[in-house]
């Protein structure tokens, strides 16, 4: 079905031009979404893990990640795709002093944003993931953790078509295969795009392409700092279930900054690090280094897995912004053109919270808190220090 004369043109169908086009289409939004690929998720989508959380630490984050995992959580009683959706809730481990005092000090702001979230000492720890070493290689004890039942894991490549599915079913068009050559301007004004197969007249357009906003945002005379950052993942055989949390260490190791890992509800280990330095570009070739990095990292967290066979990895990119939060925003120069992009590698757990927030923006029907979240993701905005729980 044709939507004829859009009134939204979505570049980007991916983790946060999915569900935009979903939540706009739902309000009645006439939307055209446009994409090079063959087909929805082809950019850093389908490299995605499917971990989704509202535990963070920034509360514009807070926010809008809780806004998705109540998406994600009510999906199939909602909308009735079996996304492999488990509520396991996310576990960060602590076992220095450093990492627990900086998990104790976030509790503060995530409870006064209606987080629900605790402190579990180690033993309670063990409790919820009892594989866990009990000391590690540098001698540490485990101290303990956070832990928030309320989060949770799915398949994103199920998640990302049921959610195509539905946008199409409430009237959005998807268009494949077109490479956006021009965001057309006139008088300071959005006037649609030009694509190498067409052109589109809309009044607004919405940047949501990922690792090439930068790139979109420079066809309409405007500046985005997008800058790509190369991650690999991996995925195990299945195996009996063992693990219930997604489970995330964020003590820096050689070459890393972090590890995290949950088991899926159909048995698989799904796994990711981040590179420390990153590892900027866009060559989405895996790597031999990566598994033997990884697989140290997990052993010495949880020995049982010392056995697991992997079954392949892959590699990704994060669409990064200097602080390592989202930008999120009308262009200041350019009338019509909306900035969502620099998801930092978790465009799929905030996409469905961000496509809802960019419908009432278009709709102009913010709320207070949208107001505020945008002001946190303004991408104008002076860029100072890093988001904690990145």
């Amino acid at each position: 079905m044709s939507v004829g004369h859009p009134e939204v043109i979505v570049i980007g169908a991916g983790s946060v031009g999915v569900p935009t086009a979903w939540a706009l289409a739902s309000a009645g939004v006439r939307t055209l979404v446009l994409d090079a690929g063959a087909s929805a998720g082809q950019g850093a989508n389908k490299a995605a893990i499917g971990g989704v959380r509202a535990t963070h630490a920034d509360p514009a984050k807070i926010r809008v990640g809780g806004e998705s995992l109540r998406v994600f959580a009510t999906w199939q009683e909602t909308h009735g795709d079996d996304i492999e959706w488990l509520t396991g809730g996310y576990a960060f481990v602590a076992y220095r002093e450093r990492e627990e005092a900086t998990f104790r000090r976030l509790l503060d702001v995530q409870h006064a944003h209606g987080l629900d979230i605790a402190w579990l000492a180690a033993d309670e720890m063990l409790a919820r993931v009892p594989d866990l070493a009990r000391t590690s290689p540098e001698g540490d004890a485990l101290r303990g953790g956070t832990f928030s039942p309320g989060d949770g894991h799915c398949s994103t490549l199920l998640a990302s078509h049921a959610m195509v599915v539905a946008a199409q079913r409430a009237g959005a068009e998807f268009r494949f295969g077109e490479r956006v050559t021009e965001v057309a301007v006139a008088h300071g004004r959005v006037r649609g795009v030009r694509t190498d197969r067409g052109s589109y007249a809309a009044p607004v357009v919405v940047n949501a392409a990922g690792g090439a906003a930068t790139a979109v945002a420079a066809l309409a005379g405007d500046a985005l700092d997008v800058r790509p950052d190369l991650h690999e993942a991996a995925i195990s055989e299945p195996v009996a279930p063992f693990l219930t949390p997604l489970v995330v260490d964020v003590r820096p190791g050689p070459g890393s900054a972090n590890v995290y890992f949950y088991q899926s509800r159909t048995g698989q280990l799904v796994f990711c690090l981040t590179p420390d330095p990153p590892i900027w570009g866009d060559d989405l070739r895996e790597t031999s280094a990566f598994l033997p990095q990884v697989a140290k990292r997990l052993v010495a967290l949880m020995p049982r897995l010392r056995h697991l066979r992997v079954r392949r990895t892959w590699r990704g990119v994060y669409p990064m912004t200097p602080d390592g939060s989202p930008l999120v925003g009308w262009s200041e120069g350019v009338d019509g053109l909306l900035h969502a992009a620099g998801m930092c590698g978790q465009g799929f757990m905030l996409g469905p919270g961000v496509g809802s927030l960019v419908a009432r923006m278009v709709r102009r029907e913010t709320t207070a808190e949208d107001d505020d979240t945008l002001r946190a993701w303004s991408p104008r905005r002076a860029f100072v220090g890093q988001e904690a729980l990145r």
